[in-house]
């Protein structure tokens, strides 16, 4: 479906959905260090949604093979969508992606963050800035009127400009009503092409870079989308309302 304008009572739900989803992403970047287990940050994601009254839009997400846990967490090469594991254990170093998705009175919203675990490479955390700056960058350029090119053009300006890889094989997306609506927003584009965007609209901004080539592949589970190369990936993205003048960032 294509992402519709969202009423006044359904923005005020999607506001209180991203506001758990914010709360839930500080627990566990607190949670994240050396020697815990992708499974259980999983596992203090589910307790903690379930805690704040939000149910996981993740859990069960999906055909023909569904989405097995409330949170994608991917691991160094591994781009989105990973599966968490208690055979997955997390080391000094690594750069962990959380996206998740949470719903509140039937409204969704999806956001991602990648931090690094212990300590952190200054090549590694800068290549971590240098993404989420790139997000900012697209989001700065949202308002009433604007073109989904002009959103991609930024993004990829940032990240191209720093010698990272803009992965094209997954995009940003409508949201709200469900986890995936249109339009397609991609990483990478010219201004003033792609379809208008309207106050009212709710989307999901998601860069997601690389340190090597942009190409990418599924593993065999299904849903673990990893680097071609192997070289280091990077994630983040919010859920944010257009308005009249700019956006307001719904998941902080």
């Amino acid at each position: 479906m294509y992402t519709r304008i969202k009423t006044v009572e359904e923005i005020q739900n999607m506001r209180k959905s991203g506001k758990i989803l914010a709360e839930v992403h500080k627990k566990l970047i607190d949670a994240v260090k050396p020697g815990i287990t992708t499974k259980k940050l999983a596992e203090i994601a589910e307790k903690e949604i379930k805690k704040f009254g939000g149910k996981s839009a993740f859990l069960g997400y999906g055909a023909p093979s569904p989405f097995p846990d409330v949170i994608c967490i991917s691991v160094n090469d591994e781009v989105v969508h990973g599966i968490p594991s208690a055979d997955t254990t997390l080391k000094d170093g690594d750069i962990v992606s959380l996206d998740l998705g949470v719903i509140y009175n039937g409204m969704i919203t999806d956001s991602a963050i990648s931090v690094i675990c212990g300590k952190a490479d200054p090549k590694v955390q800068e290549f971590l800035d240098i993404t989420k700056k790139s997000l900012f960058a697209g989001l700065k350029v949202i308002k009433d009127g604007c073109q989904v090119g002009d959103i991609s053009f930024e993004i990829q300006k940032k990240l191209e400009a720093n010698n990272y890889g803009v992965v094209r094989d997954l995009v940003g997306h409508g949201v709200g009503h469900e986890v995936h609506e249109d339009p397609n927003i991609p990483n990478f584009g010219r201004r003033k092409t792609g379809p208008k965007l309207v106050s009212g609209m709710t989307l999901a901004i998601e860069p997601m870079s690389t340190f090597g080539n942009y190409g990418v592949y599924i593993k065999d589970d299904g849903w673990t989308v990893c680097t071609n190369d192997g070289s280091l990936s990077a994630h983040f993205e919010h859920t944010i309302l257009v308005t009249d003048k700019g956006c307001e960032i719904l998941t902080v």
